[in-house]
């Protein structure tokens, strides 16, 4: 590879995303020492800015974290980890707590209580929201304002991390590209908070950063991952040409939004028992379904726009911004993908198999969610990990970074950028949608593992590599094409890599549906050897390709 100048930075922790789940991180570290790294320009950033359903904890009345445990282990389809789920539901009772007595603004009565909802797989109402639907936008401004005023925390906008760097199974920080360029940020301890995949797919609710960054950084240093085949489609995004495709909020079922066909009858009631309350993915397959066989669903939210005048003020906004008018007419909805239930292994404090390196909020998996993610659980994970993960960071002991040799930036080529690029990446998008999205059978996850493979070469191409002594092209130093060229790397790895786990899994299991095997198998419950992999494991004639190797194990 061509040597390429960079800093070198030191740090005592290093927090990689901007995130509920991060900057929960990095504030409760304090005062120890944080550099926090986001891609973005500025706080916050990634998919808790855009969520619109809220926190869910048992702190109403007669409502036990018991309860909320049962009904996550009941939407999780048999793979929820029942310790994991204990501890996210009694912790969050505490967390949530702890955030309305710190004055955190969630909606409230006028007695000041605050206001629960309902939504699909909840036994009871026990979600909390903050500004009606835009509770995760809500939480985290507040939380970037209180990131910016702290001392302890020094905040890298437009970082984009392209490495972990390893010293055997050590983690000893990570490259990344600067708008100054290459920077080493040498550190004991990285906590990788980067969010989930949802942009490697075609049609999703997630932001354009949602590129899979940190799983992908972790799969290349070799840490243990699991469930990558359990991708959540949400039911319910705007069907308009859009990307991200904009989400019409689970709580607008919660509060009486009824799913209706062409014909204007709704069709859950010969679903399930819950109807519109069913679980995420019976109700993206139910609509999936008729979508396939040509016809167009509609939600009507006219009965939770009446019980809830004031409850909605997001969704009003994005109907208007297409020319929608929900008060007279259902909006067209069909599924995208939402969240990845899968990730990096972590234990209950976030700690990876790799030393030195912890993971919380939608990158990890901690056994919460199984097959399939309950209704606000996300945001809960985010809180209650990341507070986790910040207290065994600050409390375990680490030995001194060994001694090693500085790293080599990649070269990444002047061709990588414009158009070349962006028909690659929008292909590999294409790919992962059809073939392993909402429904899948083995033929088109086959069919997307060598297209895949393909695409994963061609862009290898594009590295600055050296060939025989002399440079095979010339390398540029360009922090938006090392970005495009990084994530475009990003997504292709994490779709074979959720491709490789959905071929493993020869059964239909929550999120995971397989036509070819359309029933649940024993064979691959919660105790599975199968359910944990790493990138060795991607195998076939599109197996692991040179470029998929991090460029800094030592």
């Amino acid at each position: 590879m061509t040597n390429t100048p960079y800093q070198v930075r030191d740090a005592e922790v290093i927090v990689v995303g901007s995130g509920l789940a991060g900057m929960t991180a990095a504030l409760a570290l304090a005062p120890r020492a944080v550099t926090l790294l986001t891609k973005t320009a500025d706080l916050p950033g990634g998919s808790s800015l855009y969520a619109q359903g809220g926190v869910a904890a048992a702190i109403g009345p007669g409502d036990r974290p018991e309860d909320h445990a049962a009904d996550t282990l009941a939407a999780g389809a048999g793979l929820v980890d029942a310790a994991m789920a204990a501890l996210l539901t009694r912790d969050g009772v505490a967390q949530v707590r702890a955030m309305l007595a710190d004055g955190l603004p969630f909606d409230r009565d006028a007695d000041g209580a605050p206001l629960l909802g309902r939504e699909a797989a909840h036994g009871t109402a026990r979600i909390v929201h903050a500004g009606g639907d835009a509770t995760g936008r809500t939480l985290v401004l507040a939380l970037a304002e209180r990131l910016r005023a702290a001392p302890s925390v020094r905040v890298e906008a437009e970082a984009f991390a392209v490495d972990l760097v390893m010293r055997g199974a050590r983690v000893c920080g990570l490259l990344a590209m600067h708008p100054d360029g290459w920077v080493f940020h040498r550190a004991p301890r990285v906590i990788l908070a980067t969010g989930g995949v949802g942009a490697a797919f075609a049609r999703t609710t997630n932001p354009a950063e949602a590129t899979g960054d940190g799983l992908a950084l972790a799969a290349r240093a070799g840490a243990r991952l699991a469930d990558l085949e359990f991708v959540q489609f949400h039911p319910t995004a705007l069907d308009v040409e859009a990307d991200p495709r904009p989400l019409l909020t689970e709580a607008l079922r919660g509060a009486g939004a009824t799913l209706l066909d062409r014909a204007g009858r709704r069709f859950m009631l010969d679903e399930h028992p819950l109807a519109e309350l069913a679980p995420r993915d019976v109700v993206a397959r139910a609509i999936g379904a008729r979508i396939k066989a040509g016809e167009r669903v509609f939600l009507d939210l006219r009965p939770a726009l009446a019980a809830k005048p004031d409850g909605f003020p997001t969704v009003l906004a994005i109907c208007a911004d297409h020319g929608l008018d929900p008060f007279k007419e259902p909006m067209p909805v069909a599924p995208a993908a939402h969240y990845h239930m899968g990730g990096i292994v972590t234990d209950a404090d976030g700690r990876t198999s790799l030393d030195g390196l912890w993971a919380c909020g939608e990158v990890a998996c901690t056994g919460v969610h199984g097959a399939n993610r309950l209704a606000s659980n996300s945001l809960l994970e985010a809180l209650v990990f990341g507070a986790r993960v910040a207290r065994d960071v600050a409390e375990r002991a680490l030995a001194p970074l060994p001694p090693f040799a500085l790293p080599t930036p990649p070269a990444v080529a002047a061709e990588v950028g414009g158009a070349l690029l962006d028909a690659l990446t929008a292909e590999s998008r294409r790919v992962l949608y059809e073939g392993a999205g909402l429904v899948r059978d083995g033929l088109g996850l086959l069919a997307a593992r060598r297209k895949l493979g393909r695409l994963a070469a061609a862009l290898d191409s594009l590295r600055g590599e050296e060939a025989d002594g002399d440079a095979a092209i010339t390398p540029v130093i360009d922090p938006g094409a090392v970005r495009l060229w990084g994530e475009a790397r990003n997504r292709l790895l994490i779709g074979r890599l959720i491709v490789h786990a959905a071929l493993a899994r020869e059964e239909s299991r929550g999120a995971h549906c397989r036509a070819d095997h359309p029933l649940p198998n024993p064979a691959f419950g919660r105790t599975a050897e199968n359910r944990t992999l790493t990138l060795t494991d991607l195998a076939g004639p599109t197996g692991p390709l040179p470029g998929d190797a991090a460029c800094c194990i030592l």
